[in-house]
């Protein structure tokens, strides 16, 4: 029995543009999924919310942030 490479997830920040969240799905070895993540800040103490996320190799999910992080700044207008 093959033993089975451990998935990490990369949270994806509200607000995160579409069209990032599709370039990293079409150029990484990722799945896009939802998971439930309790918030405690603000007004929202041990409200859970559903967040997106990206499912993967962690290998695979530290270029994947990297990129991310780039295509954000770029969108924002942040060198």
């Amino acid at each position: 029995m093959a033993e089975e490479e451990e998935l990490f997830d990369l949270l994806i920040p509200p607000g995160v543009p579409r069209s990032a969240i599709r370039a990293i799905i079409e150029k990484y070895d990722v799945d896009l999924v939802d998971r439930a993540e309790q918030l405690n800040f603000a007004n929202m103490e041990g409200d859970t919310r559903y967040l997106l996320a990206f499912r993967g190799k962690k290998d695979v999910l530290v270029e994947a942030e990297k990129d991310l992080r780039a295509m954000v700044r770029e969108f924002i207008g942040e060198d």
